[in-house]
């Protein structure tokens, strides 16, 4: 194959448009990744329907939690030749100051595809080599699981697992903990799954009530906020924490939902001790009484995607079947891209898409 098909943004709101190019060449540290699945995130639809900035100018093909497998090497990336993978949604660098305390999802050089480079809505793309994820796959490339998990499906750890399992290290979940999660589309919804492998009771709270069905049986209680008052909802979930065993100075909110309404109920469930993770992103403002945290004694921390380090645990297990992946995503061929983003958009689609060349 000498050409590679990708689907671009042109302009917010436009079709996106098949362009057919020659094969790039992977330079010094760089690989050739045959896209096998990319999945469709919240990020995505910021980009094209909410004018969420870019860092590249257009057109620019979208798309950042990418699964493949490696097709050619540039000079120093040799080693990954022929490799199964999952490339992380942020790149640090590895080099900078940032990175060498650790901090390298505040890494000044970090890249993330669909946003500073081109991304993966695309039959080929190339990414460094550096932070890549290798996958355990047989003879025929296919992942050594449990489960019979696909590449193609492994393709959104790259954000809605890892992002949320960085907020849970983050957090200390522990299993003396209660996870609230608000807002389980997606990030939320694999972040609430996660927190009950770590051991904690999980708490799901949305306004979909399809979503909240699909999680509970895997969850201690699901609550639809479209269903009860403010007040009375703080007191259910508390309830939660003591039928589970867990004292209420256990909690710990992980806004998923990245919306304002979402925020302002996350804040709103802060108790004595508590710990919340805003981990989901809107442009819009949440009025927040910054003092509950004072009063409580709480904390509040942002997360930015996941550090690359955290990848092969996530994906070691999901392969060993601790983590239940398939019923929450969907794959569709990718030259169906423009009707799935607006099922997305439209929230018609309950599982996580996943566009497959």
């Amino acid at each position: 194959m000498t050409t590679m098909v990708s689907w671009q943004m042109v302009s917010p709101k436009q079709p996106l448009e098949r362009v057919e190019a020659p094969l790039p060449e992977p330079k010094a540290g760089e690989v050739l990744l045959k896209v096998s699945g990319c999945g469709v995130c919240h990020t995505d639809l910021g980009f094209y329907y909410d004018g969420v900035p870019i860092k590249s100018s257009l057109p620019l093909t979208l798309g950042h939690e990418i699964s493949g497998i490696v097709e050619a090497t540039g000079p120093g990336a040799e080693a990954w030749a022929k490799c199964a993978v999952v490339v992380p949604a942020v790149m640090p660098c590895g080099e900078c100051e940032s990175c060498k305390e650790g901090r390298g999802n505040i890494c000044s050089f970090q890249k993330m595809p669909g946003n500073d480079i081109q991304g993966g809505f695309a039959s080929h793309i190339v990414v460094p080599a550096k932070q890549l994820c290798n996958v355990p796959v047989d003879e025929n490339m296919k992942p050594i699981s449990a489960t019979g998990i696909t590449l193609e499906e492994l393709s959104v750890v790259a954000d809605a697992i890892t992002t949320p399992y960085q907020a849970i290290i983050e957090a200390g979940l522990s299993e003396k903990d209660l996870a609230v999660f608000i807002g389980v589309g997606g990030v939320g919804g694999f972040g609430a799954l996660l927190a009950k492998s770590f051991g904690a009771a999980v708490v799901a709270i949305d306004v979909d009530s399809q979503k909240l069905e699909n999680l509970s049986s895997y969850v201690d209680a699901t609550f639809n906020v479209k269903e009860i008052p403010f007040k009375d909802l703080r007191k259910k979930v508390y309830g939660v924490a003591k039928e589970t065993g867990r004292s209420t100075t256990h909690i710990k909110i992980f806004e998923t939902s990245g919306t304002a309404a979402g925020q302002k109920t996350a804040f709103g469930l802060l108790t004595f001790g508590a710990h919340l993770s805003v981990v989901g992103f809107t442009l819009d403002t949440a009025e927040l009484r910054l003092s509950n945290l004072m009063a409580f004694n709480a904390t509040a921390r942002g997360n930015w995607g996941c550090v690359p380090e955290y990848y092969r645990p996530v994906v070691d297990l999901i392969l060993a079947g601790k983590m239940d992946l398939k019923p929450f995503v969907k794959t569709f061929p990718l030259d169906s891209i423009n009707e799935v983003f607006e099922m997305a958009h439209q929230r018609k689609i309950n599982q996580r898409p996943i566009m497959v060349p």
